[in-house]
């Protein structure tokens, strides 16, 4: 039941359900005044689909919901989205539309990742193009931009030398959120971490200390979610907890841009995947297509010595990783034999073979193929990233 909590002569407030991500509302009265406000004001929290509820009537005064955004507008819009390095093209002219999914941009290191978020976050000016976030221009409107995202950084961004809860309440003072420690408290719930809200951080474990991160992302419900290498660092059973978590996200209308190097997790989890290589988006669809469209059956065969010169007809091959050879062929069985011949009469030992469906690894070969390392190995900061998610 939503009541006015003062007379409609005073300053008026909600106790309403609070909207799901994007939304607003906005109350007509008598003689056409109106009261706009956010959804993050209303005094009762918790996640309503934006679909499920437009308008109430209290006391005859109409309360009506609306969305942030326009429904035509993608959540995620990049026209020529460009960053140059000086001689180098680090993004080349990308162009997404994203919008109330889990979307994932898998590329190998140096692809233009990276550089992609910090744009679409404002940390980064593009050189060429324009994106735009709810409708806002990265370039014209960065301000506006921020108050509908949240980035969550592949680095730790948590002070472990506060409780969970401070570390909460912090963020929602920064956003201005209004009653900030019932705010956090209701965040620190939805994300399983009440129990230990009153512990240190240094005191939690890697996937606690990343959900605190998510905690602390969502505390201003942003209608856009980004993050960079979510799980990076954590055991398994962190890594599905923190998918759960983004998986509930999206179900509530979020939209959610993720990076990632674990490719079963991008399979299960992402509606859309785009795959980039040298600052080009070089595939855009949904995991199952990608496998139907760029693969056939995957034969991995385990031997020992090169490549034999020549292969049987209809097979090509993907490349060569832990110590096996990965064809695509149109029927594994018959192709499986015809190659376990031909690496016999090269005169390789062939100790193992077997044929399966294709994976998004198997696509990410096939697009981008095998790539060597650009730059150094930075041992110092991945140790120190592992030691803080510790």
């Amino acid at each position: 039941m939503i009541t006015p909590a003062r007379g409609w002569t005073e300053p008026y407030a909600l106790h309403a359900p609070r909207t799901g991500a994007g939304a607003a509302f906005m109350i007509a009265g008598p003689g056409g005044v109106r009261v706009g406000g956010t959804g993050t004001r209303c005094e009762s929290r918790g996640f309503l689909p934006s679909s499920s509820i437009t308008a109430w009537n209290v006391c005859g005064i109409d309360i009506r919901y609306e969305s942030r955004r326009s429904s035509n507008l993608a959540a995620i819009e990049t026209s020529g989205l460009t960053k140059r390095f000086e001689s180098l093209v680090a993004v080349d002219h990308l162009d997404l539309a994203i919008d109330r999914e889990i979307f994932g941009l898998l590329g190998p290191n140096g692809s233009g990742k990276t550089t992609t978020v910090k744009m679409l976050t404002t940390l980064l000016d593009p050189t060429e193009g324009d994106a735009t976030i709810c409708g806002y221009s990265v370039k014209r409107d960065p301000l506006a931009v921020r108050e509908q995202i949240s980035y969550v950084p592949q680095d730790m961004a948590v002070d472990p030398k506060l409780t969970g809860r401070e570390n909460v309440i912090f963020f929602a003072k920064v956003y201005g959120v209004p009653r900030p420690r019932e705010i956090a408290d209701e965040t620190l719930a939805m994300l399983d971490l009440l129990p230990r809200a009153d512990d240190l951080v240094r005191t939690y474990s890697g996937g606690m200390r990343r959900r605190l991160e998510l905690a602390q992302a969502l505390v201003h419900d942003p209608v856009v979610l980004f993050l960079d290498e979510p799980t990076i660092g954590l055991d398994v059973a962190g890594r599905r907890k923190i998918w759960e978590h983004i998986i509930a996200l999206k179900d509530r209308g979020m939209t959610v841009f993720v990076t990632t190097h674990y490719m079963d997790e991008a399979d299960h989890a992402c509606d859309r995947i785009g795959i980039i290589d040298h600052g080009r988006v070089v595939a855009t669809d949904s995991p199952d297509a990608l496998k139907a469209s760029v693969c056939r059956d995957i034969v991995s065969v385990r031997a020992d010595g090169s490549l034999p010169g020549e292969l049987p007809e209809g097979v090509t091959f993907l490349g060569r990783a832990d110590g096996e050879f990965r064809f695509e062929v149109d029927r594994g069985d018959e192709a499986g034999l015809a190659l376990s011949r031909a690496f016999t009469k090269a005169g390789l030992v062939v100790r193992a073979i077997s044929v399966r469906q294709p994976t998004l690894d198997d696509v990410f070969l096939a697009l981008v193929g095998e790539t060597d390392e650009t730059g150094a190995f930075d041992d110092r900061k991945f140790r120190r990233m592992l030691r803080r998610r510790a």
